[in-house]
C-alpha cells in the first residue's frame, strides 16, 4: 500500500459528512463539502509537479490551496511573509515557483518582483480586487464543476518546506508524500485508528468516518512554518477541524475565545513566546473563559520552560502539555509530556523511534558519558534539500549503511536514555520559532557608517526565548545610537531579524585569524545586560 495525502483527502471527501466543519478562521467557516468542491477546482488549475508558492498569512485559503496541491500533485512552497523583497525573490527563484498565491496585503511586494520572475505563469490574489496581471483566488476556487480529479497520484509526489537550517540562505526540504505520511505517524495519531497504523486507505477512511469529526485543533502559530503546517496536515487527514486566529500577530485573548467558541480539544503553539501571553490573559481575565474542552497543547520549534508549563497546569490541571522535538528535516526526534501527574525537566526529551545520537565523526554517543552529539533519525525522512546536493549530503548522511537526517541539534544522552537538548548549531539564533543567521544581520549593521565591525548573538529572553542581540565596534568618533542602528537593520531585513538590543564595546570582536569570537561576545552581552544564563 502506497500513501498520498491527495488520495487520503479524496477518500474523506467522498465519505465524510459534507456539513462537518473542516476549517475555521476567526468568524469564517468552511465545511467539508465546500472544501472538497473548492479545492478540486483549484487543483484542476494546477499542473503536476509545478511549484506553488504560498505568500499568505493563516487563513482558509492557505489550507484550501494546500489541499489542492496534494490533489493536483503540485508542490507546496512555504514563504515567510515577514521577508522583504530580496529575501522573497530568493525563495521564488530558488523554488522555481510557477504559481504564486499571495494575500492582497502583499500586492506591492509582488508587483515589485514580478518582472524578475519570468517563470511564474499564474498569480492568484487572496482578498481585495487584484491588479490586471493577477487573478482573484476566489474566482479560481469557485470556477469549475468541483468534481474529484481523475489523476493517478504517486508516493513520490513532493511537498517543500523552506527552512533556515543552520547556515546560509533558506533551503527547500523535499518530503515525499509517503515519507511524510510515515513521519507524521502513518495514521496512528488519528483517534479513529486507536494508535494503530491502518493497513489501507479504505480502512483509514472507514475508521475516521465511523469516529466522526471529533478533532478540533487551534493552530495558533503560522501555517507557513513546519510546526503549524505539519500538525494541521495530520489533523485534517484525520477528519479534524483546523482553527486559525484572525489577528496578524498572536493575540492570547483571541486564542482563548477561539478555544471556547469552537470547543477545541487541542492547540498548537511555539513555546514560551505563546504560552506566557496565554498565562497573562488568564490571570487578567479570571472568569472570562471556561476552556474545559482543551485537553492537549502541543509545542515545537523553541524552548518551552518548565515553570511556564507548571503555571498553565495550575490554572488548567487536566491539560497534557506535549513538547515535541523535531525539525523540518526530521519529525519525531523526541517528546516531553507534562501533566498534573508528572513532569520532565526543560529540554529533556524521551528519544523517538529510529533515533540515535552521533558525534561529529559519526560515533554513537554512549548514554551517561556527557559527550555531546547530534540527534539523528532514520526511517521516513526527506529526500534532501532542493537544488543543493552538497548540503543534502551533509545533513542526510549514510552511516553504517543507514541513511539519517542530522539537522544539527546538539544534545547529550543521559544514563536513562533521555536526551538533553543543547541547541541548534553553534551560532544560529532561534527566536520565537524564527531562525536568524548572525552573519546576515552583521553584514547589515556593517553597512552603517558608524559601525566598524559587528557580531550578533542570542541571549535568554522571557518573551522570545532567545533575543537577537548585536555587539558593535564603532567607527572612530562615532557615538552609539541604538535605535538608529536597529532602524537601519529593519530597513534591510525582516523585522524578526532586527536586534532587540545593540551594545557597543571597545574590545576586539575577533581572534587574530579573523574568526568571530561569538562565545566571548555573548558573555560580554550577558554581563552588560545583567542576564544570568540559566
Amino acid at each position: 500500500m502506497s500513501w498520498n495525502y491527495g488520495d487520503v483527502l479524496d477518500g474523506l471527501d467522498a465519505a465524510f459528512p459534507a456539513d462537518a466543519i473542516a476549517l475555521v478562521h476567526g468568524k469564517e467557516r468552511r465545511v467539508w463539502g465546500d472544501l472538497a468542491r473548492r479545492s478540486n477546482n483549484v487543483a484542476s488549475a494546477l499542473r503536476p509537479n509545478e511549484k506553488v508558492a504560498f505568500y499568505l498569512r493563516n487563513g482558509l485559503a492557505y489550507m484550501e490551496a494546500l489541499v489542492a496541491c496534494f490533489k493536483a500533485r503540485a508542490v507546496h512552497v512555504n514563504v515567510n511573509y515577514r521577508y522583504l523583497d530580496d529575501e522573497l525573490l530568493y525563495i521564488f527563484e530558488n523554488s522555481d515557483a510557477a504559481v504564486i498565491v499571495f494575500s492582497a496585503e502583499f500586492v506591492d511586494h509582488v508587483e515589485a518582483l514580478r518582472d524578475r520572475l519570468p517563470g511564474v505563469r499564474r498569480w492568484w490574489q487572496v482578498g481585495g480586487t487584484p491588479p490586471d496581471w493577477a487573478e482573484a483566488y476566489q474566482e479560481v476556487a469557485e470556477s469549475g464543476s468541483g468534481r474529484m480529479l481523475a489523476v493517478d497520484r504517486s508516493p513520490d509526489d513532493l511537498l517543500f518546506i523552506y527552512t533556515g537550517g543552520t547556515t546560509g540562505m533558506p533551503k527547500g526540504v523535499m518530503w515525499r508524500a509517503e515519507d511524510l505520511w510515515g513521519a507524521l505517524g502513518a495514521g496512528r495519531n488519528a483517534p479513529a485508528n486507536r494508535g494503530e497504523a491502518p493497513a489501507s486507505l479504505d480502512e483509514h477512511v472507514r475508521n475516521v468516518v465511523a469516529c466522526g469529526p471529533i478533532m478540533r485543533q487551534v493552530v495558533a502559530c503560522p501555517l507557513m512554518h513546519g510546526t503549524g503546517m505539519l500538525t494541521a496536515i495530520n489533523t485534517l487527514a484525520s477528519g479534524g477541524c483546523i482553527i486559525t486566529l484572525a489577528s496578524p500577530n498572536f493575540d492570547a485573548e483571541e486564542f482563548w475565545t477561539a478555544v471556547c467558541e469552537n470547543r477545541a480539544n487541542s492547540a498548537v503553539i511555539v513555546g514560551d513566546a505563546f504560552a506566557r501571553p496565554m498565562l497573562k490573559a488568564l490571570d487578567e481575565n479570571p472568569n472570562r473563559w471556561e476552556p474545559s474542552s482543551l485537553k492537549v497543547v502541543l509545542s515545537s520549534g523553541v524552548m518551552w520552560s518548565s515553570d511556564v508549563k507548571q503555571a498553565l497546569l495550575a490554572r488548567l490541571p487536566k491539560l497534557r502539555l506535549a513538547d515535541m522535538f523535531g525539525s523540518s528535516e526530521a519529525i519525531g526526534f523526541g517528546s516531553n509530556i507534562t501533566s498534573a501527574e508528572g513532569a520532565t525537566k526543560t529540554a529533556r526529551f524521551t528519544i523517538g523511534e529510529d533515533c540515535r545520537v552521533f558525534t561529529e565523526d559519526h560515533r554513537e554517543v554512549v548514554p551517561g558519558s556527557g559527550e555531546r552529539g547530534f540527534i539523528a533519525r532514520s526511517g521516513p525522512i526527506p529526500l534532501g534539500y532542493y537544488k543543493d546536493p552538497e548540503k543534502s549530503a551533509s545533513t542526510f548522511p549514510t552511516i553504517d549503511g543507514v541513511r539519517y537526517s542530522i539537522p544539527g541539534d546538539w544534545c547529550t544522552v543521559e544514563t536513562d536514555g533521555t536526551l538533553t537538548l543543547l541547541g541548534r548549531g553553534s551560532v544560529c539564533i532561534n527566536t520565537a520559532g524564527e531562525k536568524v543567521y548572525p552573519e546576515e544581520v552583521e553584514e547589515a549593521l556593517k553597512l552603517h557608517v558608524d559601525v566598524e565591525d559587528a557580531l550578533v548573538v542570542g541571549v535568554p529572553d522571557e518573551r522570545w526565548g532567545t533575543a537577537v542581540t548585536a555587539v558593535v565596534h564603532l567607527a572612530p568618533g562615532a557615538v552609539l545610537d541604538e535605535e538608529r542602528l536597529r532602524e537601519h537593520v529593519h530597513r534591510q531585513l525582516a523585522g524578526f531579524k532586527t536586534p532587540k538590543r545593540v551594545l557597543a564595546t571597545d574590545r576586539m570582536l575577533r581572534a587574530p585569524n579573523g574568526k568571530a569570537d561569538y562565545r566571548g561576545v555573548r558573555t560580554y552581552a550577558l554581563e552588560a545586560l545583567g542576564i544570568t544564563d540559566g
